[in-house]
């Protein structure tokens, strides 16, 4: 097993939204990067001559994050195939644009059985931009 926890995320590096963990608890929480190159394909059409980074997109940071919290448990067996399932209490107050660097604060709450639970929030420039509960489930 790799030592980078990047490594456990499935994702081609044209879709990671994660750059650094910079802190990592096993199993129970991280802290990660990612800055906004500006480059990305999707910031093209949102918005032209003002890219924000989607919120979804912001939601997808916080979930791959979640990922390597979840595959990092060292009680648990991994999850295979992992994906976002369920999003609550989702709440976008900020946006974030190229430049810019997120902090993605993450930490799991519960697993049943092939299900996890994780909550976060994203911050920009230390203001919180995005506030989440959500799920991921995967194959045993």
């Amino acid at each position: 097993m790799s030592t980078d926890p990047l490594a456990s995320l499935p994702h081609g590096r044209e879709f990671r939204f994660v750059d650094t963990v910079d802190r990592l608890t096993a199993g129970e929480s991280a802290v990660g990067k990612y800055t906004v190159r500006g480059d990305e394909d999707f910031l093209a059409g949102h918005f032209p001559g003002r890219p924000i980074m989607p919120g979804v997109i912001l939601v997808e940071a916080l979930a791959q994050l979640a990922g390597i919290v979840i595959q990092s448990d060292p009680k648990s067996y991994p999850l295979k195939d992992l994906r976002l399932c369920a999003m609550r209490n989702v709440k976008i107050s900020g946006t974030a644009m190229p430049g810019d660097e997120l902090e993605i604060n993450v930490r799991h709450i519960r697993r049943l059985g092939n299900v996890v639970q994780a909550q976060g929030e994203v911050k920009v420039g230390g203001n919180t931009v995005l506030e989440a509960v959500i799920a991921l489930s995967g194959n045993g």
